[in-house]
């Protein structure tokens, strides 16, 4: 009897000790600290954490933009093109829209479908406009409202780890799309 108590005992201690049931604690500095609710273009909603585990690039626009969204969106396109194929599945291109009000996720999947983004590895994100100034505030991202159709901004493109923290940020429009792309080559091939 005792002996058959000692092997269960250890049966229940090997299995115990060989799951990992806990997450990986996330880091200070992480972005998936925020709770914000979020919509996609596919209209499902969720936090920004269910995008944690995949390397982002992260660039905040607006669609009816004519001016600097165009070419950030141009940046992340040739971004994508230099990110390896393989790694696709391992990467998010995360476009977050500063105008939630017209920006719906049906202007947003239009939007990526008519500009050729509607692979997997595309996300386009709208929230409230609170929590679409805290995730700006959290790129050192600003913007504001200058007409009703039209906004100042940043232009800035970011990339974060698996577990969202910040690793690149190029600030401009016509950024290294090679510096960028080698980074999340890099930031994946590690993970």
């Amino acid at each position: 009897m005792k002996q058959l108590l000692f092997i269960l005992t250890a049966g229940i201690l090997f299995f115990s000790c060989g799951q990992n049931n806990t997450k990986k604690e996330l880091p200070s500095d992480s972005i998936f600290h925020l709770t914000s609710q979020w919509q996609d273009q596919r209209n499902q909603s969720y936090p920004l954490n269910t995008l944690r585990g995949k390397t982002l690039v992260v660039v905040m626009i607006y669609t009816s933009c004519k001016t600097a969204c165009p070419i950030l969106v141009a940046d992340m396109k040739r971004i994508e093109r230099q990110i390896r194929p393989a790694y696709f599945d391992k990467v998010s291109l995360v476009l977050v829209s500063i105008d939630p009000e017209t920006d719906t996720p049906e202007r947003l999947a239009e939007f990526a479908k008519t500009g050729g983004m509607d692979a997997p590895q595309w996300v386009f994100l709208r929230s409230n406009e609170a929590a679409t100034q805290e995730f700006a505030n959290v790129l050192s991202m600003k913007y504001k409202k200058i007409s009703p159709v039209d906004f100042s901004h940043s232009n800035i493109i970011s990339v974060f780890n698996p577990d969202g923290e910040l690793i690149l940020q190029e600030e401009g429009t016509g950024i290294n799309a090679e510096k960028v792309a080698g980074k999340v080559n890099e930031t994946v091939r590690s993970s």
